[in-house]
């Protein structure tokens, strides 16, 4: 014959030992509510008495409190969902959210359906929002019920705080590297125009082609490596007496130099190429990348240190960037 099992004391159970209701042991244990101090004491000691422990996660889906943050990324697809940079935001808003007893879970928004945001809003067990990829559409569509619990990785509005990287600085530090190792025509691979983030280097290329009298070659990428070798070659092939190519990415670049190897181009000797985020990766390729530091990790924590505790932030927090130069330019 087996050991009788015994099972977890439940709130009802509590609620008989104090001789209270079960609405009014919850609102003791939940410390929201009036309940007299004798009724407090009750139900308290009955509770330590059986060793209630109270269901943390369904205390906080009564309040409306939520029990997850859902990072959002927005995308053409749900190919965004494979990006290596959507899996260290994740990763980053874990740690922070793991302490506090708060899970993470990662949704795809297609750019044409940005109302999708509603049902996140609808759902109780929704804590806050982290929104990356972020565009005009998807910040108008933002829930009224998050607001206050929601942060962005890019562009952000009045209402929804917007934590990125200095990436106009970035690629300024990049550019200006190239021009001080004699390079002087300089073609861009961009990354998805449909960013405003991502303008932003675009923009601070063009101002310094322009400010340094030289030509304005930008080809349109889309941050990963498949379109990187491609595009470097549309570059040479449009302007021949290119010299180096600025990546958005650093997969942008290192499928760059791929292709360009492959067509018998030296990196750097024929052409220098630079990408941007200072990838694990881009320490160990041969040749080594030069590029701009991009630290995620920290943006992604502080974004989901927002969202968690509902801190008053600024608008905007840019974290900076650095060039690192190594040996691809």
């Amino acid at each position: 014959m087996g050991t009788p099992t015994t099972r977890p004391a439940t709130l009802d159970d509590v609620a008989r030992a104090a001789g209270v209701s079960r609405a009014t042991a919850s609102r003791v244990l939940g410390g929201y509510g009036f309940a007299s101090p004798d009724t407090r004491d009750r139900v308290t000691a009955a509770a330590e008495r059986l060793g209630y422990v109270p269901n943390t996660a369904a205390r906080a889906l009564v309040r409306g409190a939520g029990v997850r943050l859902v990072v959002v990324a927005s995308g053409t697809d749900a190919t965004v969902l494979d990006d290596p940079y959507v899996d260290r935001v994740v990763s980053a808003a874990a740690r922070v959210c793991a302490p506090q007893g708060i899970g993470v879970a990662l949704e795809w928004l297609p750019l044409t359906a940005p109302s999708c945001l509603r049902r996140l809003g609808e759902d109780r067990s929704v804590h806050g929002m982290v929104l990356v990829n972020t565009t005009a559409a998807v910040l108008a569509e933002v829930p009224a019920r998050l607001r206050g619990r929601v942060a962005s990785i890019g562009t952000g509005s009045p209402a929804v705080p917007s934590f990125d990287v200095d990436n106009a600085a970035g690629a300024e530090a990049v550019l200006r590297h190239l021009y001080t190792r004699g390079r002087r025509r300089i073609a861009m691979v961009t990354g998805l125009r449909w960013l405003a983030c991502a303008e932003r280097s675009v923009t601070a290329y063009q101002t310094l082609m322009r400010t340094a009298g030289l030509p304005v070659r930008l080809v349109t990428g889309d941050f990963t490596a498949d379109r990187g070798g491609p595009a470097a070659l549309e570059a040479l092939t449009r302007w021949p007496d290119t010299d180096a190519i600025f990546a958005a990415s650093d997969a942008t670049a290192l499928g760059a130099i791929a292709a360009l190897r492959g067509r018998g181009f030296r990196v750097p000797h024929d052409v220098a190429v630079a990408g941007f985020d200072d990838i694990p990766y881009a320490a160990v390729s041969s040749p080594t990348l030069t590029t701009a530091t991009h630290p995620v990790a920290r943006i992604a924590a502080a974004a989901a240190t927002a969202v968690l505790h509902g801190r008053r932030v600024p608008p905007v927090t840019a974290f900076p960037s650095s060039l690192v130069a190594r040996e691809s330019a």
